[in-house]
């Protein structure tokens, strides 16, 4: 378990002082010392207590979807529809808005779900979902941050870095941190970041949303499937050769970090150079969809032409690097959610890109025993309010919103706490995002108390000074 610093450079300190070495002499005189060392970012850590899960799978559906018409039904909310709205920023100005859809239940659980969700409603006795849900501004940048870093003030680490952090990775050949198309706006990089933890447990980014040209050979089924990571062989140096450019260079970069005695952007730069010589074993094949079955594509709408093509792939993608060891995986879906214009068009389409991926993902985990610690995350920034913006759409609501989680040990076929008869506030069992990161952490074994790093003097942790785990949602 990790609750202090374990960048390797304290045990590089230790031995430099504990040896005298000098100026000119490399501590780390073996391969073998220094593979010691450099795999301990990566190696798997003990945990607080027993895991529920081993690793997770982030779905983020960037730009707030709308709970009360996907997964918060509200009959008050449809009954008084075109009504002033009693509440909201534009109480008595703004109309409140019926949702456009119809809802059921569904499975034994008799979970409330749109009709805009056919396919995930197929799932619903999986599904826990959180109806009270909040977090602190209603703006995309801050909000998308908080989701993913705790903070929007500061730099800080994301949850993928802490998880990998604290647990370490399961196959140190492979990024312990993959996110498949991230955002470069609401933050960036920042959002896969390590900020103050060592650098190695910083998301890879494969591919992205804002070039769809740069994902074309995922797009088209007859070209080379998977996301381009490009370079990941040298086509000019055999493998004896980059090993021996690799240990000049990192002798080279040990030398300064000697002298330094604390350099995480060199130590991450060793790392880093290392982990991709590594990935020249397993990367081709882990994002080679070829191996995959017909039937396979099929299930994840997987095909030349169907909205479901490019979020099927990334789902696929997402299981396949799970089941090789990657400890967290991210996917930005690859269709906005921030509808404050046509949504009843514009949410039909997102919904669509999504529903049959999203579904095929879980029934996939099941089937291959994965899903029972693996945990499922669907989740956007924040909600959308019950009152119409300009008679056909919805603005942004971080006061109550929903999101869900399945597998890796979440309560199946549970609703949890609720917000007001409108949607608009989270009022029963409110769920905060410090909240939400506290569960997840104690899901995979770790306490948001005691997973700190020290910098600058202070012990920071994912959940700052705040955060109860809700441990009614807990199987």
């Amino acid at each position: 378990m990790r609750s202090q610093p374990n960048s390797s450079y304290l045990s590089r300190r230790q031995m430099l002082k504990a040896s005298g070495a000098g100026f000119g002499y490399l501590a780390f005189a073996s391969l073998a010392q220094e593979a010691a060392a450099r795999d301990a970012g990566l190696a798997p850590q003990s945990t607080h207590f027993p895991p529920r899960a081993k690793r997770v799978i982030f779905l983020t559906m960037n730009g707030g979807p709308s709970h009360v018409d996907l997964l918060d039904y509200k009959p008050t909310l449809n009954q008084g529809s075109g009504a002033s709205s009693p509440i909201g920023r534009d109480r008595g100005g703004a109309r409140l808005l019926g949702s456009p859809f119809r809802f059921a239940q569904h499975g034994e659980s008799g979970q409330w779900m749109s009709e805009l969700l056919p396919e995930l409603a197929t799932q619903s006795d999986e599904l826990c979902v959180i109806r009270s849900m909040h977090t602190d501004l209603p703006n995309h940048s801050q909000a998308f941050l908080q989701m993913h870093c705790g903070s929007f003030q500061f730099v800080r680490p994301s949850v993928g870095a802490w998880t990998l952090y604290g647990l370490g990775s399961e196959n140190t050949n492979l990024p312990g941190f993959v996110t498949l198309n991230p955002p470069s706006d609401n933050g960036g990089a920042r959002n896969y970041g390590s900020g103050f933890l060592p650098a190695i447990n910083q998301g890879t980014r494969v591919g992205t949303n804002q070039i769809p040209g740069f994902y074309a050979a995922l797009l088209r089924r007859d070209q080379e499937p998977g996301p381009p990571l490009k370079n990941i062989s040298n086509q000019n140096l055999s493998r004896e050769q980059q090993r021996d450019q690799l240990d000049l260079i990192r002798s080279l970069n040990q030398r300064k970090l000697q002298r330094d005695v604390y350099h995480p952007e060199i130590e991450g730069a060793i790392e880093s150079f290392e982990l991709a010589f590594r990935m020249q074993d397993e990367v081709p094949d882990v994002l080679d969809l070829r191996a995959e079955s017909e039937s396979m594509f099929k299930l994840y709408g997987i095909g030349s032409g169907l909205p479901t093509d490019r979020f099927g792939r990334q789902c696929l993608l997402a299981r396949r690097l799970v089941e090789a060891g990657v400890r967290f995986v991210e996917i930005t879906a690859p269709v906005g959610w921030d509808h404050h214009f046509l949504l009843k068009d514009e949410l039909a389409k997102s919904c669509l890109a999504t529903d049959r991926p999203v579904a095929a993902l879980l029934s996939d985990l099941k089937q291959r025993g994965l899903l029972d610690d693996t945990l499922v995350i669907w989740a956007g920034e924040f909600g959308r309010t019950p009152y119409a913006q300009s008679g056909t759409g919805r603005d942004h609501n971080n006061k109550g919103y929903s999101i869900w989680m399945a597998g890796g040990g979440v309560r199946r076929g549970l609703s949890y706490g609720a917000t007001d008869e409108f949607g608009y506030e989270a009022v029963e069992k409110p769920v905060h995002i410090h909240d939400w990161h506290a569960t997840i952490l104690h899901l995979l074994g770790l306490d948001h108390e005691r997973l700190t790093f020290n910098y600058g003097g202070r012990d920071f942790r994912l959940t700052d000074v705040y955060g109860n785990v809700a441990t009614e949602i807990l199987a």
